[in-house]
Parts: C-alpha cells; structure tokens; sequence
C-alpha cells in the first residue's frame, strides 16, 4: 500500500469556539473553516498546516462518534489519516492481509474525500483513517 503523506490529525474537542482558540491564538495557526458532516454527526474544523492540516472535530449528536470518543477518553488526540492514492487498493490489501477495518468501503468524509477508518484493535490501539483525495 502506498501512503503519500499525514492528511490530517484529528483532534476531539467539546466546543469547536474553545478548541480554535488555542490553535490560533496560542500556535498562531489560521482557521481555513469548517463543515458539517452530517453522515458522521460531526462538525469538522481546518488549519494547514504545511502540507498537512490539524483537523478539530466537535459531535453534532450526544450519540456521535466524537461524542462517545470524548466520553470515554476525554478531548485530544483522536485519530491520524493517511492520504493514499487508491483507497479501494487499499483496502483490498488490508482486508487480504486480515486487517480489521471499520469501513468495509469507502464513505464520503469532509471535502469530499474517500475515507475509511482502521479498527484500533488492528493497529495498536491508534484510530487510522485513510483518506483519498480528488
């Protein structure tokens, strides 16, 4: 499988106001904006850096993804997303290698990317997403 770069780091925050107020006031990063992903109760937040972007994600729902992450392990680090060129190929490998994915198949993330997330339990506890950009 080939991995092109860090797409983004994801980062579970309670309030997407309190969460850019470090990020730009404290690291000086700039908030590119943000979008709702309604599929994944999800709020999503941007700021490049580099090549790459920070990614803050605020629940839209009590019984969101996000919201269950933060209920349980609190704000902060929620998952790493590799940007690949092929994400079916990518799959097809992982599940030939016996890998436990969350998705199956690709769904659609924020921007219009092609995503799918790796089972923590496959991956030494870390949340991976693969990310498929246009």
């Amino acid at each position: 499988m080939q991995i092109l770069k860090i797409d983004h780091l994801g980062i579970a925050v309670n309030s997407m106001e309190e969460g850019k107020q470090f990020w730009t006031d404290v690291l000086g990063l700039e908030f590119e904006g943000d979008e709702t992903v309604a599929e994944q109760k999800v709020n999503t937040g941007f700021f490049p850096v580099g090549e790459s972007e920070v990614e803050l994600l605020e629940s839209t729902a009590p019984d969101g993804p996000v919201a269950k992450f933060i209920e349980k392990k609190g704000t902060g680090f929620q998952h790493v997303a590799f940007r690949v060129p092929d994400i079916d190929a990518a799959l097809a490998e992982l599940k030939a290698k016996d890998i436990k994915l969350i998705d199956e198949k690709p769904r659609i993330g924020a921007g219009g990317a092609r995503i799918a997330f790796l089972h923590p339990k496959a991956t030494g506890g870390v949340l991976v997403e693969l990310c498929e950009r246009g």
